[in-house]
């Protein structure tokens, strides 16, 4: 394998959380009178780290969002999680092999440490990575689309950004990979193949078990 690293986003390609936690996103943000569709939240929000939807939000209603809006926004991801999570259709098979294999893996998230452990922990998948290998937009001063995420993840593990493949679904996320300089791969499950072209993704793939085929 040409990769020292793959580096897997969390939410939608690790576990099967964008429709959970949209949903949600949606309503709330319409509960609090910013009226939001599902389709909207996957368009603008998906991807990103929860301080663009209060950037996004005060951008054009020139209104805050509450104080508690994260808080209540996670607890009630959170219950979902707990509740229906999944993970991903054949991302099990995925890691297997990558570990038989010798590849190294790791997460980088938008969403919280927290968030993360909540979904790797119910899914099953934490004690695949571990603490030293979860890496959160918390520890960067920008989120995606900024590559500061990937390239601290690649610092902290030491592995050249060019040796790093990236696993992506979301806009934001292959933007990010690529202007951090690694390779990345567009999961279509749930965005269009062509925005993730756009984009810049380096290949993409509609149904996980074809990832292996492409980072050889």
């Amino acid at each position: 394998m040409r990769y020292e690293l793959v580096i897997f986003d969390n939410d939608g390609v690790l576990v099967d959380s964008e429709w959970l936690s949209n949903t949600i996103l949606a309503a709330y943000l319409t509960e609090l009178g910013h009226p939001t569709t599902y389709e909207d939240s996957i368009r603008d929000y998906m991807g990103g780290a929860v301080h663009r939807v209060h950037d996004l939000v005060f951008e054009r209603s020139g209104r805050r969002l509450p104080e508690d809006f994260d808080g209540v926004l996670h607890a009630r991801i959170f219950e979902a999680f707990r509740r229906e999570l999944q993970p991903v259709a054949g991302v099990v098979e995925v890691l297997d092999k990558l570990a038989a294999d010798g590849v190294s893996c790791c997460v980088a998230s938008s969403g919280s440490h927290e968030r993360i452990r909540v979904a790797l922990g119910k899914t099953g998948l934490y004690g695949r990575f571990g603490e030293g290998r979860v890496f959160s937009s918390q520890d960067v001063g920008r989120g995606k689309p900024a590559p500061d995420l990937f390239l601290h993840t690649a610092a902290a593990l030491g592995v050249p950004a060019q040796r790093c493949a990236v696993v992506e679904d979301s806009l934001l996320g292959v933007r990010a990979a690529r202007a951090a300089g690694m390779d990345v791969y567009g999961f279509t499950a749930m965005t269009p193949a062509a925005r993730l072209a756009d984009a810049g993704a380096t290949e993409l793939f509609r149904d996980m078990k074809d990832l292996l085929q492409l980072l050889v």
